[in-house]
């Protein structure tokens, strides 16, 4: 699974200058969940990751290689969570490896299935105090933190614990990196750029899934197979890909 691997590589250049906080998963240590969603009133608030529109990106990436992920970890980048003022900018990324989601009869459908369903973890986890709103088309994952989790001791290190606890209830998922990210000279817009970058990729095997032309003259992947390594294998499979 090559498809994400530029992107992954070009993940700590965008991260900003100083020097990321590192902490090893610990499961007994993730934040308490709520069982559902639970909102955060601006009164109840002690600080907004994204607020006054500032910017506020997420994706997640998947790959096979260890030697992108080699084990699992939280990055903080920034100011964590008591430090931060009322409001500030804010990315998180993902970056998970995976054993073989394919298989040799449906490898796209086998890999895209898969990649949506580690995606959509983000949907399904609720840190109490710390309300999560997520915009797939606009890639903004906006964060409010309450007061009172703040005096609780709520920190990133502990919140990355909760996202890696619950992808690794995912059998494929064999590593996960979560990376924080609220320093002020952060690249922003290249994250938001990266972002795109993978919807654009979620979206070209969504339409290599319904049966695309294999005559790269007329196919509107082309531009997408030729940026992304990996991709004209999953749309031609065996076949020879050629631009005649």
């Amino acid at each position: 699974m090559e498809l994400y691997h530029s992107i992954i590589r070009d993940v700590p250049s965008h991260l900003g200058s100083s020097k990321p906080k590192r902490y090893d998963y610990l499961a007994q240590r993730a934040w308490e969940e709520a069982d559902s969603f639970e909102l955060v009133m601006a009164r109840e608030s002690a600080c907004e990751l994204g607020g006054d529109n500032q910017p506020a990106v997420n994706f997640t990436c998947v790959t096979t290689s260890a030697e992108l992920v080699d084990r699992d970890e939280i990055l903080v980048c920034g100011p964590d969570l008591a430090e931060l003022p009322a409001n500030a900018p804010f990315a998180r990324i993902s970056l998970l490896r995976v054993g073989d989601i394919e298989s040799d009869d449906d490898d796209t459908e086998q890999a895209f299935r898969a990649i949506r369903n580690m995606d959509f973890v983000k949907y399904h986890i609720f840190p109490k105090g710390y309300m999560i709103r997520t915009s797939s088309e606009s890639h903004r994952e906006q964060v409010r933190i309450s007061r009172e989790a703040v005096r609780k001791g709520i920190c990133f290190e502990r919140i990355g614990d909760t996202f890696i606890r619950r992808y690794k209830q995912d059998e494929n998922i064999l590593a996960a990196r979560v990376i924080f990210v609220t320093a002020k000279d952060a690249d922003y817009s290249a994250l938001l750029q990266s972002a795109k970058q993978v919807s654009l990729i979620t979206k070209g095997l969504t339409k290599i899934l319904e049966g695309m032309s294999t005559d790269c003259s007329v196919c509107s992947l082309k531009p997408i197979c030729d940026e992304v390594e990996g991709m004209k294998e999953l749309h031609f499979g065996k076949e020879k890909h050629t631009t005649e």
